[in-house]
Order: structure tokens, then sequence, then C-alpha cells
């Protein structure tokens, strides 16, 4: 019995800490997507002659990432919301319902640029 109670206390103590480490990596992947289709848009911008505010849909951003990936696959991040169709120029921003799932481990700080 003592030992089943020790090896409770420890799991109540360690997976609070997990979920939160586990939401905090979920956050930085997004940071990481936001930078690649920023670089993507660009790509497309400067190979298409597009100019500052022109649209960018999501299939042609995704033609400028790497092929087989997730974000190249689905242009969803890794909560499921779309990034959705950026503009030249401008950063791309997180989707709001991700920031929201997020927010009890990031602050607006953590988002900073991509507000």
């Amino acid at each position: 019995m003592i030992v089943v109670a020790i090896i409770a206390l420890l799991a109540a103590i360690a997976v609070p800490g997990f979920l939160r480490a586990r939401k905090r990596s979920q956050a930085s992947r997004i940071i990481n997507d936001l930078r690649l289709i920023d670089s993507a848009v660009d790509q497309y911008a400067i190979e298409t002659s597009k100019t500052t505010g022109s649209a960018v849909a999501v299939a042609d951003w995704t033609n400028y990432l790497k092929k087989g990936t997730n974000l190249y696959t689905t242009g969803l991040d890794i909560l499921g919301n779309s990034y959705g169709p950026q503009t030249v120029d401008t950063i791309p921003a997180v989707p709001p319902a991700s920031k929201a799932a997020l927010s009890d481990v990031t602050d607006n700080t953590f988002w900073s640029p991509y507000n």
C-alpha cells in the first residue's frame, strides 16, 4: 500500500509538469511554423513578382515548404488550426484558437512578433 501511495504521489507531481512542457513545445512548434511560412511567402512573392499587400493562398505558400511535412500537406498547425492565406510583406499571425489553447503556458511576449 505504501509503495502504491508513493508512486501515486510522484505521478501527481510529475504529470502537470509534463503537460506544461508538452504545451510549451507545441507553442514553439507554431513559432517555427510561422517562420517557415514567412520565408515561403517571401519566396513565392519574389518568384511570381507579387507586390506588398498581395494575397497568397495556402496552396501557393505550401509549395515552398519541405515536401512531405505536416505543414506542407495540410497548412495546419500542430493543434489542427489553419494558418490561412497570407499577405506579402506582412508577418504571419498565430491562429487565434491555438493562441487561446496555449495561453496558460505562454504570454504575448512569447508570441512576439507573431501576435
